[in-house]
């Protein structure tokens, strides 16, 4: 068993991962320019969405792909993953399973030493 702090100044005992399986490391903080982009997502999620119903052809809706991209791979480059999602979303496409791509560990990774 391990603990983590939940923020309130109290631990709580979690499960250690079974031998052989790897845990990815917490997403980067968000920054100010994606909690920017990351507002109108949330806003026609909260009030547009619902008057439009389910009309979605991918899996997640496209809002919620903005919402990971972005948090999962910074303004810049989540701003670019979710327009090109949404321009793949017409009649011509068969839609289906998309997920957002995993964040690239690589020589620029500011966890790495050097």
């Amino acid at each position: 068993m391990t603990s983590r702090d939940t923020g309130a100044g109290e631990r709580v005992a979690t499960p250690a991962p079974p031998p052989g399986v790897s845990v990815s490391p917490p997403p980067p903080p968000v920054s100010p320019a994606a909690r920017v982009l990351i507002g109108p997502i949330r806003f026609y999620r909260a009030f547009i969405s619902p008057l439009l119903g389910p009309r979605c052809r991918f899996e997640p809706s496209c809002s919620a792909y903005g919402l990971e991209a972005i948090a999962v791979h910074g303004a810049a480059r989540g701003l670019w993953l979710t327009v090109r999602r949404i321009g793949r979303c017409h009649p011509f496409h068969p839609g289906g399973y998309d997920p957002v791509p995993p964040r690239p560990v690589g020589s620029h990774d500011e966890t790495q030493g050097s």
